[in-house]
């Protein structure tokens, strides 16, 4: 890089006093972020520099949109890039946090209690100096090391596949998506309306037994018999990628991507603020270039949540076309809708009925303390044949096999769930009657 030409725009020379050390830092800040999981190159790097130099450094604002511009091509890297800016450019507050979970032994000296706020591990490890090799030295020459390798061991995966994806470090998330990427559904097949040949049949196949007959003459009648022909259902995800499910919706994007490379008729929806179709993206076969397809064609991403709005214009639009011969729905969503859930209850009704199986997957149903107090899920409840949990590998595992096994009948296991809901809206009319 030219230092003269650095210098006459706004960047700091190598040469000049208290300069050349922004060019590094820079450097240094690409590294963290590709440690932290953003696809930063050293030709992002070379980017990120020349728009400094052109645009200058005039305040901390213009300098975080600038790198900003260059670093962050989709939207849910964003808060990733934010916290890792103010990180490692020296926000006190927020590196104060960040050495809380570097440090958690200092966490008790805090007295504010929302500097308490745990920032995301990710950064965290990312911008973690590595150990240095000096801190063996002054051990005894005789002294004898031994090192285990644990890695991926029974223990480690049984951690792995029960933590939740929220809480999970980048390098946590790089092994969970390699497990998703394994993991298949098994084929539930259920019968359609045409026939095939089959030996041991139930019925017989009056056209092949007439022509059977005449190729003997007329002297016999070897019947001939037939049986349904059976094939899996189609499979819908609707899944909700608002601020409050961003990290859950990546993690089940994985998953979609491994059950559409798996299987045929498999449609994917996402949903926000409006409803996008993604299937044709996920079809691509390497997964980062489906992921990246999907990023960049759908404007919505980590915003507010229109549920009614989003299930009717799947409805009005979709329904029809992929919710033939009995199809599978999941409808990935925590339930908090911005409209309050206006119009929910009536779209929910639609699709149920316009489906096999509708099952609702909310990763808040991992807390032990959840009940369907807010609107949304009172309004989706009555309406779900099965309620799951999908926070982690353990649930997507668990869902594979409810996926592979067909229900004994609808909503069945959902009785609890109902009698919940009446207690709740019980509670509800007593409050309002004593309000009156």
């Amino acid at each position: 890089m030219n230092h003269a030409g650095a210098s006459d725009r706004g960047l700091p020379d190598a040469e000049s006093p208290g300069g050349g050390k922004l060019v590094d830092n820079i450097m240094h800040f690409g590294r963290a972020l590709r440690a932290a999981g953003l696809p930063v190159g050293p030709g992002k790097v070379i980017d990120a520099i020349k728009a400094v130099e052109v645009g200058g450094i005039t305040n901390r604002r213009d300098f975080y949109w600038t790198l900003h511009a260059v670093l962050v091509n989709r939207r849910d890297q964003r808060e990733l890039f934010d916290q890792a800016f103010h990180v490692f450019w020296r926000n006190p507050r927020i590196l104060e946090r960040m050495l809380q979970v570097i440090l958690p032994e200092f966490r008790a000296d805090v007295p504010d209690e929302k500097e308490r706020e745990e920032i995301s591990r990710r950064v965290a490890e990312a911008l973690q100096p590595p150990r240095s090799h000096r801190e063996d030295e002054g051990r005894e020459p005789d002294e004898e090391n031994i090192e285990f390798d644990a890695s991926m061991t029974w223990s480690d995966r049984e951690i792995l596949r029960a933590m939740d994806f929220e809480k999970m470090s980048a390098e946590e998330v790089a092994r969970a998506k390699m497990a998703i990427r394994g993991m298949r559904l098994p084929i539930m097949e259920v019968p359609t309306r045409r026939f095939r040949a089959a030996e041991h049949g139930r019925r017989v196949d009056l056209r092949r037994t007439l022509r059977a007959t005449l190729r003997t003459g007329g002297d016999e009648i070897p019947l001939q018999m037939k049986q349904r022909r059976t094939r899996h259902p189609p499979l819908v995800a609707l899944c909700d990628i608002s601020g409050s499910m961003s990290r859950y919706s990546r993690m089940l994007l994985h998953f979609m991507h491994a059950v559409t490379s798996d299987r045929d008729r498999v449609h994917t929806f996402l949903f926000g603020t409006r409803l996008t179709n993604v299937t044709r993206y996920l079809r691509a076969r390497d997964v980062d270039d489906a992921l990246a397809k999907v990023g960049a064609n759908v404007d919505d991403w980590s915003g507010g949540t229109r549920i009614g709005h989003s299930l009717h214009e799947f409805n009005r639009l979709w329904g029809r076309r992929v919710l033939t011969q009995g199809a599978v729905v999941l409808l990935i969503t925590d339930g908090l809708d911005r409209e309050t859930g206006a119009g929910l209850a009536e779209e929910m009704e639609r699709l149920h009925k316009s489906c096999r199986r509708l099952i609702w997957l909310n990763p808040l149903l991992r807390f032990e303390g959840f009940a369907p107090k807010s609107l949304g899920v009172r309004a989706i409840l009555p309406h779900v044949d099965d309620f799951r949990t999908v926070h982690s590998l353990d649930s997507l595992e668990h869902l594979a096999d409810a996926i592979g096994r067909p229900a004994l009948r609808r909503r069945e296991g959902m009785d609890g769930w109902i009698e919940a809901l009446r207690r709740v809206e019980d509670e509800q009319r007593q409050a309002q009657g004593v309000g009156r």
